[in-house]
């Protein structure tokens, strides 16, 4: 099954079977080239069109479950939610001065402006 990533067309993106990937184009070897994100491990593929690479992306996927569920290794990354960011202090000025401006604290800001950006 392929799906629109978050609810809107993400620009490179795939959702195969609930999993997302990234799509590029290779241009050595004149495939695209799609790889999972999120996972505990790698799992690519490789296609010249979109058909194959839902077919080729689905394939790759059962495989990489299968081994994860051979090894007991949970397949998904686990996300704390936390991370940090490293910004010009111009730009941090600018982001307090921005987040003010909506009446927010500065990670309410930067949460909302990262959520718009991821899904567009």
């Amino acid at each position: 099954m392929v799906e629109r990533t978050w609810g809107k067309a993400v620009k490179n993106t795939m959702v195969i079977n609930g999993y997302k990937a990234v799509i590029q184009f290779d241009p050595e070897i004149e495939l695209f080239r799609g790889e999972f994100v999120g996972l505990n491990g790698g799992a690519d593929f490789y296609a010249a069109d979109i058909e194959g690479l839902k077919r080729e992306g689905a394939t790759s996927l059962k495989v990489f479950l299968e081994m994860c569920s051979e090894d007991g290794v949970e397949p998904v990354k686990a996300f704390s939610g936390k991370f940090n960011v490293r910004v010009p202090p111009e730009l941090h000025a600018d982001m307090v001065v921005a987040a003010a401006a909506s009446g927010k604290s500065l990670n309410q800001w930067v949460v909302e402006v990262l959520d718009r950006e991821a899904h567009v």
